[in-house]
């Protein structure tokens, strides 16, 4: 056993070691002024070495881009200078929509990455398209996959652009002190990736192949300053708000209203860490929650969206299994259940965060909340706590720490004594290999709460190999009946699991198809308590085809088992007899098509058909886009699920329907309406918000919000409006 173990970790310090880069771009320092106008007309431009010679990822990765991109870069001891050409066919381009912080997919875009740690997993992402938009997010995880973007956070900088008739001029200057580095450096390492959508091109300065993400910060070249980078002192920011807010419960008949003040406060502390702190948060700007047809017995994950807990993000969340035992969740924060077990809001008093690289190796993150007390509700005031150590192994793996805390902080006759705390302490290390074939993730946690003895690990190991033609992962995890994560995300306990995955990649050189693949993904549940009885397992074959034009085709075959321990109802109805106790087996097929996005109209449908627990099920998704560049763009979203179960089970059909309308009026001004009705939540819902963005990033969002019962009647359920007003000041 220890020569296995010993062999093992052999394995994972080989593949770990050091990256090889064969590009660089030399960055030459000024000591002039630089107007940002996209001309480009000072002398010193023309002396600054380009980086050109742009490769094709898609359709190709063997060809060099036939619209190729000149980036040249220059500073001086505040900003950084960028100039960038973009060749092109014509100046006709695709730009959906003139909102700040727009996708890359779907528009003609160039984008450049700056990885300052030179460490390979984390990245400052900036990026424009011809019109001048801009946007700029952070990459964390290596780029593996795109759950490792952050595209809430934003910066102050400067972008303007001009359109010719074949090409067209960017000009940025990013303020140093938008990045964080080691003050004294000479090298950062670099790639950028050009969106070449109007004439279905996609291309990298890095020859990157086309099995990896165009992002993946595996693959960066070097850019080399003439002379060490000085400390930039980064300005503080004050961010106060002011949001007042009128509504109506008509459930109740109980009409509301709330004033509120409060703000964030940002601190860089060295070059390298940020320092956040918030007082009275409010987070009622924040996109309504897109509302899903849940037909399974576990929670629905939704996205975190308040920025405070953002940046950095990957510190504190990036731990476990991101889909069954995820131990910091922070939507936890601020959210509570009452005395009926009902999630209602817990307003948060204040928060502090300091988050960043001690050095170029070390990252550390601590977070700190604390909550209100609810007495009516039966809600304690709590301690929420999170510290993590994150240390840089070989070339872009990284060994993690993480310790979890939330605590009442005062004792109250309704609190049970398991609720007074809990506790996680956990190890995670995270595998990637210099060229990204071998990536893997493997953790062990353990939970501490009241009287809890046994039972109470969780633990997992991934590894995945990723070539052109094979992608294979080995991997699973085993969760205690005992393990809690009070901050976390835990579908379920008591489970030993694996999740194996075997695909084949085929490359036809003619043909409408670029790619298509075979996978086959046995999914095996146990629970141990039980003598590791088999609770579930689901084993998904698919066969998937990507085309020349950006559409994609998707069949897939489920083979499922599941036993319930419970009874339950799929659907949902009042007062309908459940299934029972006991074991089904059932299986279903899929098909996925999704049109080319590049064009005005682009859709995509996927029907199901087949057996569902003792029953049948066939559902059909559909989703038709509307694109009128650059002002508007619309989307409807159809979900369907069609439930028949033998007598005396119920039937039922579920309709789930959303609309989105998005107008950007200009670069500043922008309404946004989404329109949901959900039949198995009994309620249709209306949330338009307009925004003015009167400087930069500081906004007035107007809100108006309305909610109504759909089963009997259709009546009014809750209503209201609210106003907010926040102001970024730079010191």
């Amino acid at each position: 056993m220890k020569k296995l173990l010993s062999l093992f970790f052999l394995f994972l310090i080989t593949i770990g070691f050091s990256q090889t880069t064969s590009k660089s771009v030399h960055v030459k320092y000024i000591d002039e002024p630089i107007t940002v106008d996209a001309v480009l007309d000072e002398a010193v431009w023309s002396k600054a070495q380009p980086a050109t010679n742009f490769w094709q990822i898609f359709p190709t990765d063997s060809l060099q881009a036939k619209q190729q991109a000149e980036i040249k870069m220059l500073f001086d001891d505040n900003n950084l200078y960028i100039g960038i050409k973009v060749n092109s066919s014509g100046n006709e381009f695709i730009i959906p929509s003139l909102r700040r912080d727009f996708r890359a997919f779907g528009n003609d875009n160039v984008t450049l990455m700056f990885d300052t740690f030179n460490d390979g997993t984390n990245a400052f992402i900036f990026g424009s398209n011809p019109y001048g938009i801009k946007r700029e997010m952070l990459l964390s995880g290596g780029g593996t996959d795109v759950r490792g973007f952050n595209m809430a956070w934003d910066s102050k900088w400067l972008c303007e652009a001009k359109i010719h008739k074949d090409y067209y001029i960017l000009e940025w200057s990013i303020p140093l002190s938008a990045f964080k580095y080691r003050e004294g450096e000479t090298k950062w390492r670099f790639n950028s990736y050009h969106f070449d959508t109007k004439d279905n091109e996609r291309n990298t300065w890095m020859n990157i192949p086309q099995n990896q993400n165009i992002f993946n910060l595996a693959f960066m070249g070097d850019m080399i300053f003439e002379k060490p980078l000085g400390g930039s002192k980064s300005p503080i920011s004050i961010i106060p708000y002011v949001n007042t807010l009128v509504g109506k419960d008509y459930e109740t008949d109980e009409s509301s209203s709330d004033f509120k003040l409060g703000g964030d406060a940002k601190f860089t502390i060295g070059n390298s860490m940020n320092l956040d702190i918030t007082l009275n948060p409010d987070f009622s700007q924040v996109e309504v929650d897109q509302q899903v047809t849940n037909l399974t017995r576990f929670e629905v994950s939704l996205p975190e969206r308040r920025q405070f807990f953002i940046e950095n993000s990957d510190l504190f969340a990036d731990f476990g299994d991101r889909r069954d035992a995820n131990p910091f969740f922070s939507r936890r924060i601020g959210i509570a259940n009452d005395a009926d077990d009902n999630s209602i809001e817990n307003d948060i008093i204040a928060g502090v965060r300091l988050s960043g690289k001690l050095n170029n190796n070390l990252r550390i993150g601590i977070l700190n909340m604390q909550t209100t007390e609810d007495v009516a509700n039966e809600i304690p005031t709590t301690n929420n706590a999170v510290l993590t150590v994150q240390q840089k192994l070989f070339s872009r793996s990284n060994l993690s720490l993480m310790f979890i805390n939330k605590q009442a902080t005062k004792d109250y006759d309704f609190l049970a004594t398991e609720n007074k705390y809990n506790r996680v302490l956990g190890l995670d290390y995270r595998l990637a290999s210099k060229d990204n074939t071998w990536t893997g993730r493997y953790y062990f946690h353990k939970s501490f709460s009241p009287n809890v003895k046994s039972q109470d690990i969780s633990t997992g190991a991934a590894t995945e190999y990723n070539s052109r033609n094979y992608n294979v992962r080995l991997s699973g995890l085993f969760i205690g009946d005992n393990f809690r994560s009070d901050l976390g995300f835990i579908r379920r306990t008591d489970v030993f699991k694996i999740n194996p995955q075997f695909e084949r990649n085929f490359w036809p050189k003619k043909g409408r198809i670029q790619k298509h693949s075979l996978a086959i993904i046995p999914i095996f549940i146990w629970k141990p308590e039980l003598g590791f009885e088999n609770s579930d397992y689901t084993i998904i074959s698919r066969w998937e085809a990507d085309f020349n034009n950006t559409s994609n085709l998707e069949v897939e075959m489920f083979n499922r088992f599941t036993h319930l321990y419970e009874e339950f109802d799929p659907t949902d109805t009042d007062d309908a007899i459940p299934l029972p106790i006991g074991d089904y087996y059932y299986t279903s097929y899929s098909v996925e098509y999704t049109s080319n996005r590049r064009n005005t109209i682009f859709y995509s449908l996927s029907p199901s058909i087949g057996k569902f627990f003792n029953g049948e099920k066939y559902s059909m998704r559909a989703d038709l886009n509307l694109r009128l560049q650059p002002y508007f763009t619309t989307s409807i979203q159809l979900n369907y699920d069609k439930i028949n179960l033998p007598d005396p089970y119920p039937n039922a059909d579920i309709f789930l329907i959303g609309s989105r309308v998005d107008v950007t009026f200009n670069e500043k001004l922008f309404w946004a309406t989404f329109i949901q009705y959900s039949s198995q939540r009994d309620n249709f819902s209306v949330n338009t918000r307009l925004q003015w963005r009167f400087a930069p990033l500081s906004d007035l969002f107007i809100v108006y919000n309305d909610n109504y019962f759909t089963d009997n009647v259709f009546a009014p359920r809750v209503r209201s409006f609210n106003v907010k007003l926040t102001y970024w000041l730079n010191i």
